[in-house]
């Protein structure tokens, strides 16, 4: 019995959604690649995008959590850990409080204060947007305090372990903020929107590598995957929605996945 909570608890984690913040990383890292920045801290670095991995893997159960009733009558979110079997909620409580307990003890313990103080971020970003009585995610501010802002914190959280958070172009930041409300309102079904964002995107995009600010093999290295994983989850505010979003699950949380930690490994070691 015991053994079939703690899956399910590891399941509600969505390991492969770490896809996210490895994803980050390697952004962070072209710009110390490019710059001919010697990295002096590897393991450092690794180990910082284990415990940012954690980090949201608690924060996912917890969601997961508060979600609970509203996920049920979601047909595309069935397969949802929670969902499939049921964990009584003190040892979900347990297992959230004991990952992020974790996590900061081991940031405490080997990372620097400005890495322990972005996760402090992360932390209460999540909570405002997931827990009442605020719950953002039920407002109109929720594109602002969902995949924006998390996409801004999960790069700084590598660029401070790179010795300056400003590694990373400012416009390099603003892009990955409005990338990710592109990508919340693609998510929520929402197309106008979503296009009017996406349209505001692109333009950013062209002005960081007209400007120098990115080079092409940047470009096509850290971006270019998740841009075409974004294909079909854009085609599915209008046709075949729970497909295009399968397609697009499986060629970010996957495939991407792959290739960008391929990639970190190279520039790192």
């Amino acid at each position: 019995m015991k053994d079939n909570i703690l899956i399910t608890l590891l399941k509600s984690t969505r390991i492969s959604w770490a896809s996210k913040n490895v994803h980050m990383y390697l952004l962070a890292l072209t710009y110390a690649y490019f710059t001919n920045q010697t990295i002096n801290n590897p393991l450092q670095i690794i180990g910082g995008l284990l415990l940012v991995s954690l980090f949201w893997g608690a924060l996912y159960t917890l969601n997961d959590l508060t979600d609970l009733e509203i996920d049920r009558r979601d047909s595309f979110k069935r397969n949802r850990a929670f969902i499939q079997n049921n964990v009584d909620e003190k040892w979900i409580i347990i297992f959230v409080i004991t990952m992020l307990g974790l996590v900061f003890l081991l940031s405490a313990a080997f990372m620097p204060v400005s890495f322990i103080l972005i996760l402090i971020l992360m932390l209460l970003n999540q909570i405002l947007y997931t827990l009442p009585p605020i719950r953002l995610k039920e407002t109109s501010l929720a594109p602002l305090s969902s995949t924006a802002t998390n996409s801004v914190l999960r790069l700084a959280s590598c660029a401070v372990l790179l010795g300056d958070i400003f590694i990373v172009p400012l416009s390099v930041y603003i892009f990955m903020f409005i990338a990710g409300m592109a990508t919340y309102l693609m998510y929520k079904s929402k197309p106008r929107d979503a296009s009017i964002v996406g349209v505001l995107c692109g333009l950013v995009l062209i002005y960081i590598i007209y400007s120098g600010e990115m080079n092409l093999i940047q470009f096509l290295v850290a971006l270019a995957p998740s841009i075409v994983a974004g294909i079909p989850l854009y085609l599915s505010l209008f046709t075949n929605q729970e497909r295009m979003l399968k397609i697009a699950d499986i060629l970010y949380h996957q495939v991407a996945l792959g290739f960008f930690l391929i990639c970190i490994l190279i520039i790192i070691f």
